[in-house]
């Protein structure tokens, strides 16, 4: 299978290696990181960079795109840039799967191809996609049609593994669960609005939205 992740500068380092490790450890897939311009990408932390090998114009096709997310507001420069949601949409039309992590699915809504159809992104860009024209839910990953959106950060690897057992089999997907060791025990049991104390899920909330009120600086 052929899969093309799309890199921005902003971008959030898991959302892109989490399904690339999915997807690799396969032995199965030929990935390939694609940025409108190749070359060193720049991260969200701001510590760190992943590199695109190709440009939008050596990427024609694939049968699986990955548009992954960032941290607010770093979604608005692919948003706004015409370029890049034209790639979206070409490469859309060759795929077997579009797909996105966490906001990355606000660039596919961007793009026009959320539009009217139930999709999922980080809980704290809900309102934002809405306004879209796409009809958010907390799902952890969510199908409709070809269309495929993971919802925050982490939730990159189940989708990949499911993408994997929809093209290769359960057992190549149990296999590469098994391979990565992805047996999620953490310490806390927040990783939800629904979990999270109340007082918790107000304040990251008000700070993700200080963010989103910001400009771009990557």
């Amino acid at each position: 299978m052929k899969i093309a992740i799309m890199l921005f500068d902003g971008i959030t380092a898991l959302d892109a290696i989490g399904p690339y490790d999915v997807f690799a450890a396969t032995l199965k897939c030929e990935v390939k990181f694609v940025a409108k311009k190749k070359g060193l990408i720049k991260l969200d932390s701001n510590m760190g960079y992943l590199h695109a090998d190709y440009s939008f114009s050596e990427v024609t096709s694939a049968d699986i795109l990955v548009v992954p997310g960032c941290s607010p507001p770093n979604y608005k420069t692919p948003m706004n840039d015409e370029e890049t949601l034209n790639w979206i949409r070409q490469i859309h039309e060759t795929t077997k799967w579009t797909t996105s992590v966490c906001n990355g699915s606000l660039i596919l809504s961007a793009a026009g191809l959320l539009k009217g159809i139930t999709a999922t992104s980080h809980w704290g860009s809900f309102d934002l996609l809405q306004s879209l024209g796409t009809i958010p839910t907390d799902e952890r990953v969510v199908r409709q049609g070809k269309m495929v959106t993971a919802a925050g950060v982490s939730s990159g690897i189940d989708m990949a593994l499911q993408l994997i057992a929809w093209e290769l089999g359960e057992d190549i997907g149990k296999g590469v669960q098994l391979i990565l060791e992805y047996d999620p025990q953490p310490p806390f049991d927040t990783g939800s609005p629904k979990k999270a104390p109340a007082l918790l899920v107000e304040q990251i909330k008000g700070m993700l939205q200080e963010f989103a009120e910001r400009e771009p600086n990557v």
